[in-house]
């Protein structure tokens, strides 16, 4: 019985080595926002509210019937259709690249420092303010993280996986096509892995956003970048991302994802066959978030808040010069949900993010409020 117990008492629980999840914070607030006479205008976490387009839907019934097992590579025909959007959106120059379909891209994120192999005694920097499932991955591989913005600022620190992210996750910061290449040759003189998530890439503002895989000059070594589906056709509810870059790299994690069982189900990988031949409803979504972006950053500035950064993506980076969870407090009086920039890092404490994923009568009622 004694030896019993003190093996269950030397388990490793996983869960405990992890941060509190960040929107099991957020609670309170939203529960005196929802106080509002005139309801809660959510503008937090950024999931989509506009319909699933219909050419998207079709191709997802008419592939429900599926008794089988999928192919955790991906089919055929979606493989060749991640490879021809890759090539349209990313500038890759070259077909030299690999493709594989995940479920959504927040599962990558956690696992990919797993999937490589990394784990105690490697480094992983990831950017100073960015978002928080970067750092649990991190974590769950059992590696060291790094925040940092300048990699010079690193020294000579023996650096295993690099994290970007541009458009980026909360700020809405676009990376010039400069500093990625620096990225990349840095990286690759200490044999590092960069992966740049892409996510936003589909949506410029103020900035056009360029892939990583377009400054590899067609040679895709040791780097490789994230898309998802969510934001762009609104699949956040079909777990719809894709993983582009070093075939090697490629190959390696899909080895591992093949015996780990982490598989897009068919009808959603027939779905996202259908969402990346179709640039019509990406541009109509686009026009939405256009609309929306406009009114709440007019609003926003008008009521004494300073737009920072914000120049593509889902996000507006805001802040009044106090501290996030004040900002999140005052607003929340007025039946308005924000992040905390907190939430991204200690670097984010003075600001909030907005998220542009509110239908147009909440984004009006949210801009009546302020």
């Amino acid at each position: 019985m004694t030896g019993t117990v003190s093996a269950a008492g030397a388990r490793r629980a996983l869960a405990a080595g992890l941060p509190d999840f960040p929107w099991d914070r957020l609670e309170p607030a939203k529960a005196a926002a929802a106080r509002h006479p005139d309801g809660l205008v959510d503008l937090s976490i950024g999931t989509p509210v506009d319909p699933v387009p219909a050419i998207i839907r079709a191709a997802l019934a008419e592939a429900s019937d599926a008794p089988g097992y999928p192919l955790t590579a991906g089919t055929p025909r979606l493989r060749e259709a991640i490879r021809d959007w890759v090539s349209r959106w990313c500038g890759t120059g070259s077909g030299s690249f690999g493709v594989l379909p995940t479920i959504g891209s927040k599962e990558l994120v956690a696992w990919l420092p797993t999937l490589l192999g990394l784990g105690p005694g490697d480094t992983v920097v990831i950017p100073q303010v960015c978002y928080p499932t970067y750092e649990v991955g991190v974590q769950l591989a059992g590696a060291t993280v790094v925040r940092a913005d300048s990699l010079t600022s690193l020294g000579p620190a023996r650096v295993g996986m690099v994290w970007v992210n541009s458009p980026s996750n909360p700020t809405g910061r676009v990376l010039p096509e400069a500093h990625l290449r620096k990225v990349v040759e840095w990286a690759r003189e200490r044999g590092a892995i960069v992966v740049s998530d892409e996510c936003y890439l589909p949506l410029p503002w103020e900035a056009s956003p360029v892939s990583i895989l377009s400054v590899c000059d067609g040679v895709f070594d040791n780097v490789l970048a994230v898309h998802s589906l969510s934001k762009r056709s609104n699949l956040a509810g079909y777990r719809a991302g894709f993983l582009a870059g070093d075939p090697a790299l490629v190959d390696e994690i899909l080895a591992v994802r093949k015996h780990a069982g982490m598989i897009v189900p068919a009808p959603v990988q027939a779905a996202m066959i259908a969402a990346l031949g179709d640039e019509a409803h990406v541009d109509e979504q686009r026009e939405r978030y256009a609309r929306r972006r406009a009114i709440l950053r007019e609003t926003f500035e008008r009521a004494g808040f300073s737009v920072e950064h914000s120049e593509a993506g889902l996000y507006l980076w805001l802040t009044r010069d106090e501290d996030c969870w004040s900002t999140v407090g005052w607003l929340a009086e007025r039946g308005i949900l924000a992040a905390p920039g907190a939430f991204y890092g200690p670097a984010g404490e003075r600001h909030v993010r907005v998220a542009l994923t509110a239908t147009d009568e909440r984004v009006a009622a949210a801009a009546s409020r302020l």
